[in-house]
C-alpha cells in the first residue's frame, strides 16, 4: 500500500506538471509565433513579453491561495480546479481575437491568461511541496515535474506551431488548448491524492485578508502612476517612437509597484504575507538566496526570450521547421536533461549539480550565436520523412537544418538540467506553514529574467544585432555561476550535506 501511496503522489506531480506548462508557451513562444505571422515587429513582439508579469508578482495573491479554503474542494485540489477552468475559458476566448485587429482586446485577455497561469503554478508547486514531505523524493519529484512540464510544452509549443502551419488558423489551436485544459480541471478534481497532515498560516479573520490584498492593489495602482508622471515630468513621453524611452517607461512602473504594494500591505496588516516574508527572511542569507535565484538562469532567459521569433522572422524559417525542431526535438531533449539532470543529482547533489548545470548551461548560449553568425543552411540539412502520428502529421518530406539541430540539442539538455537544480533549490528553501507564498516568491524572482528580459532583448537586438546580443546573453550568464561557486558552505549546509 505504501507504494501505491508513493506511485499516486508522483504520477500527480506528473500530471500537474503537464497541466503548469501548458498555459507558458500559449503566452510566450507559441504567442510570439502568432504575433509573428501576423505582422508584428521584433520590438512589439518584446514588449508582448510583458503579458508574463503576474508571473513574477504571484507571490502577492499566494498569501490567499494558503488562507483560503475553496468550498467541499480542498485548499489544493480546490484552487487547482477553479483556475484550470478558468484558463480553459480564458483561452476560448482569446481563440476568438485577433492580434493584429484588436492589439489591446488580445493583449488584456493574454494577461488574465498569464495571471490565472501563475495562479495555477502557485498551487501546483505548493501542492508537490507539500505532498513530498521527504526531502529525499525532492530530486525525483522535480525530476517528473520537469518531464510533464516540458512535455506540455511539446504539445503547446510544438505541436501546435505545426497544427498552425498546416490548419492555417492560431484560432483553432488555442481553443483545441483549451478543451485540454478544462479536461485538466476534471482530472484535478478527483483523481488527485489528497495532502494531509501540512502545517497552515496561523488564523486571521477573512476580511483582513481581504482587506490587506485590496491595499496591496493600490499600491500597484500608486506606484504605477507615480512613476509615470515623475517621468512624464522629466519631459518623456510614452508613445515616443524611440523604443528605449518606451521601455524605461515600463521598467521604472513596475519597479515602483512592487515596493508600493509591499508597504500598503504592511499598513494594511495583510498577515498572511507579512508573516510568510517574515517566515522566510528569518533565514540566513535569505537574501543571498534570493539574488541567486533571479542570476541563476538570466543568461538562459536572455538566449531563449525571442527564440521563436529570431528563426521565423530572422532566418526566415517556416512554422514547421520550428516547431519540429525547436520545440518537439527540443523539448523532448529537454526532458532528457531534466531526467539526466535527477539522475545525476542523486550522486552530485544540490550544490555540485547547480555548479555543473550552471556552466553548461553558459556554455550552450555560444551555439545561438554562432547560427546568427552563420547563418541558415551552414551546416547542411537533415531529410525528415513524412509522418502521420495521428495528432499532428508531416504531409511532405522535408529538410531541417544540422546547424539549428545542434544549437537547439545543446541548449535544451543543458537548460533542463539547469531548471532541476533550481527546482530542488526552491523545494529546499520553502518553510511548509508558508509553502504556496514561499515557493511563490522563490519561483517568481526565478521568472524575472524570462519575463523581463523580452522587451529588453526586443530593443536591444534592434540596437545591436543578433550575433552581439547572443554574446550578450553568454556575459550575463556570467554571475550565476559564480555565485553558486561562493555560495558553496551555505548551499552544502542547505541540502544537509
Amino acid at each position: 500500500m505504501p507504494d501505491f501511496g508513493r506511485r499516486h503522489r508522483l504520477a500527480a506531480i506528473l500530471l500537474l506538471g503537464f497541466a503548469s506548462g501548458l498555459p507558458l508557451a500559449l503566452t510566450g513562444q507559441a504567442m510570439q509565433a502568432w504575433l509573428s505571422t501576423d505582422g508584428v515587429d521584433f520590438a512589439t513582439i518584446g514588449f508582448f513579453g510583458l503579458i508574463g508579469v503576474p508571473y513574477t508578482f504571484k507571490f502577492l495573491w499566494a498569501p490567499l491561495m494558503d488562507r483560503f479554503e475553496p468550498p467541499w474542494l480542498g485548499r489544493r485540489r480546490g484552487w487547482l480546479a477553479l483556475t484550470q477552468g478558468a484558463l480553459a475559458l480564458s483561452l476560448f476566448m482569446l481563440s476568438g481575437l485577433s492580434p493584429s485587429g484588436q492589439p489591446w482586446l488580445f493583449a488584456q485577455w493574454a494577461v488574465l491568461l498569464a495571471f490565472l497561469s501563475a495562479s495555477q503554478d502557485v498551487v501546483v508547486d505548493a501542492y508537490r511541496a507539500d505532498v513530498l514531505a521527504d526531502k529525499a523524493e525532492h530530486g525525483l519529484g522535480a525530476s517528473l515535474h520537469v518531464f510533464g512540464y516540458r512535455l506540455a510544452m511539446i504539445v503547446s509549443g510544438g505541436v501546435a506551431l505545426i497544427w498552425a502551419d498546416q490548419w492555417r488558423s492560431w484560432p483553432k489551436v488555442y481553443a483545441l488548448m483549451g478543451t485540454i485544459m478544462a479536461g485538466s480541471a476534471l482530472i484535478s478534481l478527483f483523481l488527485l491524492p489528497p495532502v494531509r497532515g501540512v502545517s497552515r498560516p496561523p488564523p486571521s479573520s477573512a476580511g483582513g485578508e481581504l482587506r490587506g490584498f485590496l491595499a496591496m492593489l493600490a499600491g500597484v495602482a500608486a506606484g504605477y502612476i507615480l512613476a509615470r508622471h515623475a517621468l512624464l515630468l522629466l519631459g518623456l513621453d510614452p508613445n515616443s517612437a524611440n523604443h528605449w524611452i518606451q521601455l524605461l517607461f515600463v521598467i521604472a512602473e513596475i519597479a515602483a509597484a512592487l515596493p508600493l504594494a509591499w508597504w500598503f500591505a504592511r499598513l494594511a496588516r495583510f498577515e498572511t504575507l507579512n508573516a510568510s516574508l517574515a517566515a522566510y527572511f528569518a533565514r540566513p542569507d535569505a537574501a543571498l538566496f534570493l539574488l541567486l535565484i533571479v542570476l541563476y538562469k538570466l543568461g538562459d532567459a536572455f538566449a531563449g526570450s525571442l527564440s521563436t521569433a529570431f528563426l521565423i522572422k530572422g532566418l526566415v524559417f517556416s512554422q514547421a521547421e520550428v516547431g519540429i525542431a525547436n520545440k518537439i526535438i527540443g523539448i523532448w531533449l529537454t526532458i532528457a536533461g531534466a531526467l539526466l539532470g535527477g539522475a545525476l543529482m542523486l550522486r552530485l547533489r544540490l550544490y555540485r549539480a547547480l555548479l555543473l548545470f550552471g556552466l553548461l548551461q553558459l556554455l550552450s548560449n555560444f551555439g545561438f550565436y554562432l547560427i546568427a553568425v552563420l547563418g541558415k543552411g551552414a551546416w547542411g540539412h537533415v531529410a525528415v520523412p513524412p509522418f502521420d502520428w495521428i495528432a499532428v502529421s508531416l504531409r511532405e518530406a522535408a529538410s531541417l537544418d544540422f546547424l539549428l539541430l545542434a544549437v537547439v540539442a545543446s541548449e535544451n539538455i543543458t537548460g533542463g538540467m539547469g531548471t532541476v537544480a533550481l527546482v530542488a533549490l526552491l523545494m529546499a528553501l520553502c518553510n511548509s506553514r508558508f509553502t504556496a507564498t514561499h515557493y511563490a516568491l522563490l519561483s517568481a524572482l526565478a521568472a524575472v529574467g524570462r519575463i523581463y528580459v523580452a522587451p529588453v532583448a526586443g530593443v536591444l537586438t534592434e540596437s545591436i544585432g543578433w550575433p552581439a546580443f547572443y554574446l550578450f546573453s553568454v556575459v550575463v550568464a556570467v554571475p550565476g555561476v559564480v555565485m553558486v561557486y561562493r555560495m558553496r558552505a551555505r548551499l552544502l549546509s542547505l541540502a544537509g550535506e
